[in-house]
C-alpha cells in the first residue's frame, strides 16, 4: 500500500478513536425541549440613571444568577444574548410562574429614610362619602420632622393593609456587626440597648408614635369587613420622591427619596448568633460607595429618639417594603454605621432570615428587566420526542442501508458502514464542543446523514463512469478518479449548506440556533465519513483479489440499469424547455395565490402570544375542547389537537391565572388535565423574529448567488438562485394552502431547503461546465441534455436515500418534527425537479444573451496507481582496477 492510502487510514483511525473517547467519557447536553424545564428570555430596559447596555446587562445577569440559585434548580444556564437580553434555562423546573415572579421583578432595590407614619387613605380607593380622619393624616413633606403630629400606635379603623411580605415588623433593628465595637453613645441620647445583636426595645411614647413595638395590634382586626386594598388605585411607586407605602406589617409609612440602591449591596446572608446559638440575623456587606451612603443614612436616622418611626430605615423592593428596621440606640447621631457592613437583628425564623437575605442580595438589579418570552416543556414530552426521533432515525437509516446495498452492492455496504461512523463522529464532535442538542438538532443530524449519502452516491456514479470508459478495467484507478472528479461538486454543495447553517446560527435563536450548530457539525462529519472513511474502506476492499476479479459484485462494474436505459434511449429533455418554464410559472402563481387567499398561519414565535399544550386523561374532540375554552372566556382562541390526544390552545398574551382557568374548564370535559408545554412570546420579540426570518431568507439567497457567481458563470448562478427561490415559494405556498404553521422550525426547514436545492443544482451545473468544456463546438442544449442524463442516477438515488430518512422522521418523529420533515420532503421533491427542469432551462435562456466563450477544459486527473511507474535505474557495475607499471591503481 502506497503512502497516501496509509496516511488516510491513520487519519481515519485517529478521528474515530477521538470520537469514541468523547462519546464514552462525556454526556450530551440536552436542550430543554428534550429534557424538560423552563426557558425565560429577559430584556433589560433603560432606567432613569443607567442605560441598558452590555455592561449593565452583565451586572443584571449576575444578580439574576443569585436569584436562580435561590430557586434551587440544578445546573441552570444563564447567558447574555446581544447587548440587552438574558436567556435563562432552568432544567426540570415546571413552575414557570414561580420562576417568572422571581426573575421578573422590575424595580431596583432601594434604601429610604422613614419620614414618619403615612396616610392610611393612600391604600383605599377615593370614597367621597367617607369623612377624613385627621388623626390619620400624614405629615407634609415640608414640615419639620422633629415635631410630628400625635399618632395612635394602632392604625385607625378602616385602614386595610396588604399581607406582610416578611413578618419582622416591630421586631427588627439595624446595627453594627457583632465583631465591631459600638462607639459610646452621646450624653443626650437615650440609654443604650443591650447590644447590636439584640432587638430594639419598645419605647412607649403616649405623645408620639411607637412604630417598632413588638406588641402592635393586628391591623386586620381593626379593618372593617370587606375592606381590601386597591393596588390599582395606589400611586405608582417612585423611588425619587417622598411617598406613602405600607411597611412589612402593613402600617403606612412615609419614606423619603432613595439614599442607596441595590448596586451598593455586595452580599447578604442569614447567619446564626454564635453567642446564643439560636438567634438569627441578616448581615449585609456593601461595596463601592454603598458603605458611605449607608453611613450617612443611618447617621441621620440615629438623630431621632428610639421608638420614633423616623429612626427607621425602609428597604424596598419592587415598591414593596421587605423590612424597615430601627437604627439601634448604640448608633451615634450623624455618625451612623461605619465599616461597610451592618446587621439586621430580630426574632427571625430560619425561613424568614433566609428569605430576607435572598431579597436583599438578589434584588439588586442595576436596570429593570422585562420577560419577553417564556416556554415550559414537561419531561415526559421531551422523552417522547427523543424516543420518537431515535426510532425514526434507526428505521430511516436501516432502509437507506438496504437501498445502498441493493444499488451499489459491496461498495454500498461499505458506504453503510461509513454512515455508521458518521453517527459516531457527529455525536463525538457534539459532546466534545459542549453543544446543546435540541429537538430540531436531532433532525439536523439525520438530515446530514442524507448529505453523507449524497457524497457517496456522487463518488460511486463517477467511479462507474471511469470504469466503463477505461481500457484497463481496473477498479482502484476508477475509484480514485471518481473521488477526484466528484470532489468539486461535493465541496460546492456542502459549502452552500454551511452558508445556510451559519445564517441560522447568526439570525435565529433557541432550538433553531441549535439546529444550525448540529447541521454544521453534521455536514463536516458527513464530509469526513464520505471522503475519508468510505475511501479507506473501499480502497482496502477493492484491492482484495476476490473482488478485483469479479467487478460486478463490487457495484462499480456497470453503469446501473437506470443509467444504461437512459444511454440507450437518450431522451431530449431540453426539447420542451419552454413548457417547463410555463409549468413553473403556473406553479409559482398557485403558490402565491395561496399566500394571499389563505394567508400565513404564523406561529407564536412570529406573532407573539401564548401556546399551551394540555395533556388530558380522556380523549376529547376538538369541538368539545373548543367549547370548553370558550366557556373559560376565550372564544377566539385557536384550539387544535396534537399528538392525537393532547389539546393545544393558542391565545394572545394572557397570564397564568387565565391558563389555569382554561385547564379547569378542559378538566370538566376531559378528566384530569395537566400542562405538558407552555410557550409565551411577547409581541416585541415576535415582530423582531419575523423580521429576522425575512432577513435570513434574503441574505441566504444573496450569499448563494455571490458564491455561485464566483464558482461558476453568472448565468449558472442566476439560474440556480432562481430555481432555489422557486423551491422556497412553492413550499411556502403549499404550507399556506394546508394551513401549516410558519414558525422558527419552518425557518430552519426553509434555509435547509435552500441548501438541498443548491446541492442538486450545483451537481448539475458542475457536470454541464465539465461536459461543455470538453465539447465546446456542440450546441449548449445538447450539452445540457447530456449532463442531466449523466447526473440523473445520482439525483434519483440521493433523493430516495434522503426520502427514507425524512419519511421516517415525518411518520414517527412526533408533533415537533412532523411539520419540519414535511417541509423538507416537499423541498426535496421540488428541488429534484427544479435542478433539471427549472435551473437548466433558465441557464439556456440566459446564455442566449451572454457573449462569453465556453469554459476551458480542466487538466485530466489521473490516480496515482494509474500513472506509469518510472523505469528502475540500473546499478553501475564495478570497474576492475588496472595496475600501472609505476605502481598504484586506476
Amino acid at each position: 500500500m502506497t503512502r497516501p492510502p496509509v496516511l488516510r487510514a491513520l487519519a481515519a483511525l485517529l478521528i474515530l478513536g477521538l470520537s469514541t473517547f468523547f462519546v464514552v467519557t462525556r454526556e450530551a447536553r440536552l436542550g430543554l425541549d428534550l429534557r424538560g424545564g423552563t426557558s425565560i428570555t429577559l430584556e433589560t430596559k433603560d432606567s432613569p440613571t443607567t442605560k441598558a447596555d452590555a455592561e449593565a446587562t452583565d451586572r443584571a445577569l449576575e444578580v439574576l444568577r443569585r436569584r436562580v440559585d435561590a430557586l434551587g434548580v440544578a445546573e441552570p444556564t444563564l447567558a447574555r444574548s446581544g447587548s440587552n437580553r438574558i436567556i435563562v434555562e432552568l432544567p426540570g423546573l415546571q413552575d414557570a410562574a414561580q420562576a417568572a415572579e422571581q426573575l421578573g421583578q422590575t424595580a431596583q432595590l432601594t434604601f429610604h429614610p422613614v419620614l414618619g407614619l403615612g396616610d392610611p387613605a393612600a391604600f383605599l380607593p377615593p370614597d367621597p362619602a367617607a369623612s377624613p380622619d385627621p388623626a390619620g393624616a400624614s405629615p407634609a413633606p415640608g414640615e419639620s420632622p422633629a415635631a410630628p403630629p400625635p399618632v395612635s400606635p394602632a392604625p385607625p379603623a378602616g385602614a386595610p393593609v396588604p399581607a406582610p411580605t416578611v413578618s419582622t415588623a416591630g421586631r427588627a433593628a439595624v446595627g453594627l456587626p457583632a465583631d465591631q465595637p459600638a462607639p459610646s453613645p452621646p450624653a443626650a441620647s437615650a440609654p443604650a440597648a443591650p447590644g447590636p445583636a439584640a432587638p430594639a426595645p419598645a419605647v412607649p411614647d403616649p405623645a408620639g408614635p411607637a412604630a417598632s413595638a413588638p406588641a402592635a395590634p393586628d391591623p386586620a382586626a381593626s379593618a372593617p369587613a370587606g375592606a381590601q386594598p386597591a393596588p390599582g388605585d395606589q400611586e405608582p411607586f417612585d423611588a425619587s420622591k417622598p411617598q406613602t407605602i405600607p411597611d412589612e406589617q402593613g402600617q403606612p409609612i412615609l419614606v423619603g427619596p432613595a439614599a442607596l440602591t441595590g448596586e451598593g449591596v455586595g452580599d447578604a446572608a442569614a447567619q446564626v448568633d454564635q453567642q446564643t446559638g439560636t438567634g438569627r440575623f441578616v448581615s449585609i456587606d456593601f461595596r463601592g460607595d454603598g458603605g458611605r451612603e449607608w453611613e450617612r443614612l443611618t447617621g441621620a436616622a440615629a438623630c431621632n429618639p428610639p421608638g420614633d418611626p423616623k429612626r427607621r430605615v425602609a428597604i424596598v423592593l419592587d415598591g414593596q417594603t421587605i423590612t424597615s428596621p430601627q437604627v439601634d440606640p448604640s448608633v451615634q447621631c450623624n455618625v451612623g454605621i461605619q465599616g461597610g457592613s451592618t446587621q439586621i437583628t430580630g426574632s427571625f425564623t430560619q425561613e424568614e432570615a433566609q428569605e430576607l437575605a435572598v431579597l436583599i442580595k438578589g434584588g439588586a438589579l442595576p436596570v429593570p428587566v422585562e420577560i419577553i418570552s417564556r416556554s415550559t416543556v414537561g419531561p415526559s414530552l421531551g422523552q417522547e420526542a427523543i424516543d420518537a426521533s431515535v426510532r425514526a432515525g434507526i428505521i430511516g437509516l436501516i432502509l437507506t442501508t438496504l437501498f445502498l446495498i441493493i444499488v451499489y452492492r459491496f461498495v454500498g455496504f461499505l458506504a453503510a458502514v461509513a454512515l455508521a461512523t458518521y453517527g459516531l463522529i457527529s455525536y463525538g464532535a457534539l459532546v466534545a464542543l459542549g453543544a446543546t442538542l435540541t429537538l430540531p438538532g436531532l433532525g439536523g443530524l439525520l438530515l446530514s446523514a442524507g448529505l453523507a449519502i449524497d457524497a457517496n452516491v456522487l463518488v460511486f456514479e463517477r467511479a462507474r463512469e471511469e470504469y466503463a470508459a477505461s481500457r484497463s478495467k481496473r477498479l482502484v484507478p476508477a475509484l480514485d478518479n471518481g473521488f477526484s472528479k466528484a470532489f468539486s461538486a461535493i465541496a460546492d454543495s456542502n459549502i452552500t449548506t454551511l452558508l445556510a447553517a451559519g445564517l441560522l446560527f447568526l439570525l435565529a435563536s433557541g432550538p433553531v440556533r441549535g439546529f444550525g450548530v448540529t447541521l454544521v457539525i453534521g455536514v463536516l462529519a458527513s464530509v469526513i465519513s464520505a471522503l475519508l472513511v468510505t475511501r479507506v474502506l473501499t480502497e482496502f476492499g477493492l484491492r482484495r483479489g476476490l473482488l478485483s476479479k469479479r467487478p460486478r459484485i463490487t457495484g462499480l462494474g456497470t453503469l446501473g440499469r437506470f443509467r444504461e436505459w437512459l444511454e440507450r434511449r437518450k431522451p431530449d429533455l431540453m426539447k420542451h424547455r419552454q413548457r417547463y418554464l410555463v409549468i413553473t410559472a403556473v406553479a409559482v402563481l398557485i403558490a402565491v395565490a395561496g399566500m394571499f387567499v389563505r394567508g400565513f398561519n404564523f406561529g407564536v414565535e412570529f406573532t407573539g402570544g401564548r401556546v399551551v399544550e394540555y395533556a388530558t386523561a380522556q380523549d376529547v374532540s376538538v369541538e368539545d375542547a373548543r367549547a370548553a375554552v370558550s366557556d373559560a372566556g376565550f372564544p377566539t382562541a385557536v384550539v387544535q389537537q396534537s399528538n392525537g390526544e393532547n389539546i393545544t390552545v393558542r391565545t394572545g398574551n394572557i397570564g397564568d391565572p387565565e391558563i389555569e382557568r382554561i385547564r379547569t374548564s378542559l378538566a370538566e370535559v376531559a378528566g384530569e388535565t395537566r400542562i405538558s408545554s407552555d410557550e409565551l412570546i411577547g409581541p416585541t420579540l415576535g415582530n423582531e423574529l419575523r423580521k429576522k426570518a425575512i432577513l435570513a431568507l434574503v441574505i441566504a439567497l444573496l450569499a448563494q448567488l455571490a458564491y455561485l457567481a464566483v464558482r461558476f458563470r453568472w448565468t449558472f448562478a442566476a439560474g440556480t438562485v432562481l430555481a432555489m427561490f422557486h423551491d422556497v415559494i412553492l413550499v411556502l405556498g403549499l404550507f399556506a394552502w394546508l394551513g401549516k404553521p410558519i414558525d422558527g422550525i419552518f425557518l430552519a426547514a426553509a434555509l435547509t431547503i435552500i441548501g438541498v436545492s443548491v446541492n442538486d443544482s450545483v451537481v448539475t451545473m458542475d457536470r454541464i461546465r465539465e461536459t461543455w468544456a470538453g465539447a465546446r463546438t456542440k450546441p449548449l442544449a445538447t450539452v445540457v441534455n447530456t449532463a442531466i442524463i449523466a447526473t440523473a442516477p445520482r439525483t434519483i438515488n440521493t433523493g430516495i436515500g434522503a426520502f427514507f430518512i425524512l419519511g421516517a422522521l415525518f411518520a414517527l418523529g412526533g408533533r415537533s418534527l412532523t411539520d419540519f420533515a414535511l417541509a423538507l420532503l416537499l423541498g426535496l421533491f421540488v428541488g429534484t425537479y427544479s435542478s433539471a427542469f427549472v435551473a437548466s432551462p433558465l441557464v439556456l435562456l440566459f446564455e442566449q444573451r451572454n457573449s462569453a466563450p465556453p469554459p476551458m477544459p480542466k487538466r485530466k486527473v489521473a490516480s496515482a496507481s494509474s500513472r506509469p511507474r518510472p523505469a528502475a535505474k540500473k546499478k553501475p557495475q564495478p570497474v576492475k582496477a588496472r595496475v600501472r607499471p609505476q605502481g598504484g591503481t586506476v
